[in-house]
């Protein structure tokens, strides 16, 4: 009897395990065939899309904001255009008294298949070597082709495939508007291809430049320039280069949210020359030194037989004539002011300050004969002077 009831326990036992083992088998393969559980208005995690990816094709369906997809859009049209510049030049050391090498960064882009690369001048200035990375982290030692230091702009050029080559769309920087949305791309510190994102803060601002002169029409930006920036291209949300960057206006030398653009068009005229010459061929009016004047701007001193000469144009007149002191007799030389010309327009376009008149003179090319308005003895009249070309 004993040994029946043991039996009985046992079986008792290893049944219920086994029925629940099926149990478990049963729930597991009614949870694998239920469809998921919708998610509640009140869930805090949407399910995510198809491997984590947009549909670029759809942007009704996609989380991301019609201002994000534009973003996404230039960069992934653009960024490929734009290159990292490394320079190495040598300065001297004065404590040691020898040559230290150093090293500088910035950016630049893409201008054609040909390995032609836009930057500033300021980047690759004195560069005994200069090394162009390009998006697919090749590397190419790269020859100065041109320079205008007046504009702080420079051509370089590369041997490379042109199948490494996305050259940029130009665009056109005339019809800017102040708050448009711009996006600017490059090196700052290093970190390549770095995209950030700003609006037009203003326009037709000043820079000074390392000549004396100051570079007309920038473009002021709020979008974030740091140190290395400087040479990478300004795009509009339709992907196309309105300016090359080149300044931020900082104490420390880090973003403070007021950066500077040269403008398309400047690149558009001066790019050309620089592949072509190696220079900007420049107008001449053939004036060497002006001065302040009421009304105008003075003409001071002229090249001989230089455009404004042969023109009839007047600067100061020297006035000599003998004085005796005591038994002597000596030549004493006198500057006539009042005998100069004064300019007051070209072409209708009012002169202050010599910047004034060499930005009206360099609208034209050499060959160009333009208006001068001037006041003589106090008389307005206009004289045509046919510009020659500048030496360099």
């Amino acid at each position: 009897m004993r040994k029946y009831i043991l039996v009985s326990l046992v079986s008792m036992i290893i049944g219920g395990f086994v029925a629940t083992l099926l149990n478990d088998q049963v729930d597991r393969n009614q949870a694998v065939a239920q469809p998921p559980t919708p998610r509640s208005a009140g869930s805090a995690f949407p399910p995510t899309t198809r491997g984590g990816t947009v549909d670029r094709a759809d942007s009704s369906q996609s989380p991301l904001t019609p201002d994000e997809l534009t973003n996404i859009k230039v960069y992934e049209s653009c960024n490929r255009s734009v290159v990292n510049i490394t320079t190495r030049t040598v300065r001297p050391d004065v404590f040691f008294m020898l040559d230290a090498p150093a090293e500088g960064a910035g950016s630049g882009l893409v201008l054609d298949k040909r390995g032609h690369i836009l930057t500033n001048y300021h980047v690759v200035e004195g560069a005994r070597q200069i090394v162009v990375a390009l998006h697919d982290n090749t590397s190419y030692e790269a020859q100065l082709v041109g320079r205008d230091e007046l504009n702080d702009i420079a051509v370089l050029r590369i041997e490379a495939p042109p199948v490494s080559l996305y050259p940029v769309k130009p665009g056109d920087s005339s019809g800017l508007r102040v708050g448009q949305k711009v996006l600017a791309i490059g090196n700052p510190f290093g970190l390549e291809r770095t995209m950030t994102v700003g609006i037009i803060s203003s326009l037709n601002r000043s820079l000074p430049s390392r000549s004396s002169r100051a570079m007309k029409s920038i473009i002021q930006i709020d979008a974030a320039l740091n140190r290395g920036n400087s040479g990478g291209p300004l795009f509009d949300s339709g992907g196309e280069l309105i300016g090359m960057n080149t300044a931020i206006a900082s104490r420390v030398g880090e973003n403070s949210g007021v950066g500077f653009a040269i403008p398309v068009n400047t690149v558009r005229r001066v790019v050309p020359q620089l592949i072509e010459n190696g220079r900007v061929i420049r107008p001449d009016i053939g004036i060497t030194r002006a001065f302040s004047a009421r009304g105008g701007l003075g003409i001071a001193t002229l090249t001989p037989g230089g455009a404004a000469d042969r023109a009839g144009l007047r600067g100061f007149r020297l006035v000599k004539r003998q004085k005796r002191r005591g038994p002597f007799v000596y030549e004493e030389t006198r500057i006539d002011r009042s005998y100069a010309d004064i300019i007051t327009q070209v072409d209708q376009q009012d002169i202050e300050t010599a910047d004034d008149l060499l930005t009206a003179i360099e609208k034209h090319q050499p060959g160009d004969t333009v208006v001068v308005t001037i006041l003589r003895d106090g008389q307005e009249m206009d004289v045509q002077v046919r510009l020659d070309e500048a030496e360099q």
